[in-house]
């Protein structure tokens, strides 16, 4: 106990519940387990997923800022959560890595080490809780104040386009429209090249074009740049729309799921399945000793990884604002994921929660498309909408 400050989840449950015995299915990121016969396999899939907490001790955020995130700062490391989920699915394969990456003893792989790396706490790393806070100073949220999932979406996606190693597209999908067509440009931007050089020279040079084409820069050309999408939902007034249940259980079925990031008030948890009515979540209200790399680059994992059984609540008990999160590898992983929410949308027992469309709508206007970065009123309306329920958050002291 003395290695980690516990925070109110823990002090006021005493214990973490055991896992249920239970006959329902239970789902966790895409990959279905039988609690009754799979209990040592959740619970190391659940291990395996990198777990980001409340720090203390880094450097001062800004030079002079906060040296610990603890009680603001857990909306972050949900963000850090489900992209370090993307990262892992990005460079060493989505479940591959479940039953043998994190072990005890067993010598860290250099692509763990640099997923780990990006999200160490100090200011030089890409996702680090220093980038985090300080980028959110554009989206009009000040070091130390708490973010809604949008803010946290809009952060994590100008953050990305400095990592050059993953070369991810993060496209946050507003106005709960996910429209094909800006996707498929977004990842696979030879698709502008090709287009002017077939205006220019006619559809029968198109070959030729894209051969020119793969000989820009690297990060140019790659066929598909892979998807992280996330997608702020609003899905109520102050409580969950029961309409919406069903759906988004469907959404921790998928293959391609990444999680939800949301929570309740006072609290905000990295979603990653569900059984039965309980959702299942990793719990950033722990706060833990900031760590630094080992000499010989090795970093020291234990706290990033989860050694208890997950938590559970249930799913009436959640805020309405989240933002779901999907990874989509290759153009085929993103079209298979089309396919499965056109079906998910046609299925009765629950709303859809999103509209998924192949052309950008004449009523909405894309940043994407138009390569600017939201300006402050923007920032403003948009948190208005999908963090209003933001208040409801209380600070809790340190």
């Amino acid at each position: 106990m003395d290695a980690a400050t516990l925070t109110y989840d823990t002090l006021r449950f005493g214990e973490f519940e055991d896992f249920p015995e239970t006959s329902e299915p239970v789902w966790i990121l895409g990959k279905e387990y039988n609690a009754l016969t799979e209990k040592d396999e959740i619970l190391s899939d659940v291990t395996s997923r990198l777990w980001f907490t409340y720090r203390k001790n880094f450097p001062p955020i800004g030079g002079t800022g906060p040296t610990s995130d603890t009680g603001w700062g857990c909306m972050l490391r949900c963000g850090q959560m489900i992209l370090g989920e993307a990262l892992m699915c990005r460079h060493l394969g989505r479940g591959k890595w479940i039953s043998s990456l994190w072990a005890r003893g067993q010598k860290q792989r250099e692509e763990y080490i640099s997923i780990l790396n990006a999200f160490i706490d100090k200011k030089d790393s890409y996702y680090s809780i220093h980038q985090i806070a300080q980028m959110g100073v554009g989206e009009g949220k000040p070091i130390g104040q708490w973010y809604g999932p949008n803010t946290v979406a809009q952060v994590l996606k100008k953050l990305a386009v400095f990592d050059t190693w993953s070369r991810l597209v993060v496209h946050v999908a507003m106005d709960n429209t996910v429209v094909i067509e800006e996707i498929k440009r977004l990842c696979m931007p030879w698709l502008d090249v090709a287009g002017a050089c077939g205006e220019a020279e006619g559809v029968g040079e198109l070959n030729g074009c894209l051969e020119g084409a793969c000989a820009l820069a690297e990060e140019e050309t790659a066929l598909w740049k892979p998807l992280v999408l996330l997608i702020p939902l609003r899905l109520g007034l102050s409580d969950i729309n029961e309409a919406y249940i069903e759906t988004l259980k469907q959404c921790f079925m998928l293959p391609q799921s990444l999680g939800v990031i949301g929570g309740k008030p006072n609290s905000a948890h990295y979603f990653i399945g569900y059984v039965g009515e309980e959702l299942i979540y990793l719990d950033p209200h722990t706060t833990q000793p900031a760590v630094e790399p080992c000499e010989d680059s090795q970093v020291p994992d234990e706290t990033y990884h989860c050694q208890h059984p997950p938590c559970r609540m249930h799913i009436c008990e959640l805020d309405p604002s989240i933002a779901a999160g999907f990874f989509c590898r290759t153009e085929d992983e993103f079209d298979d994921w089309c396919m499965r929410i056109r079906r998910l949308s046609c299925k009765r027992g629950g709303l859809p929660m999103f509209e998924l469309v192949d052309s950008q709508p004449s009523h909405m206007v894309s940043v994407d498309a138009l390569n600017l970065t939201p300006d402050f009123s923007d920032s403003d309306r948009l948190e208005r909408f999908f963090d209003s329920e933001d208040e409801e958050f209380e600070i809790l002291s340190l």
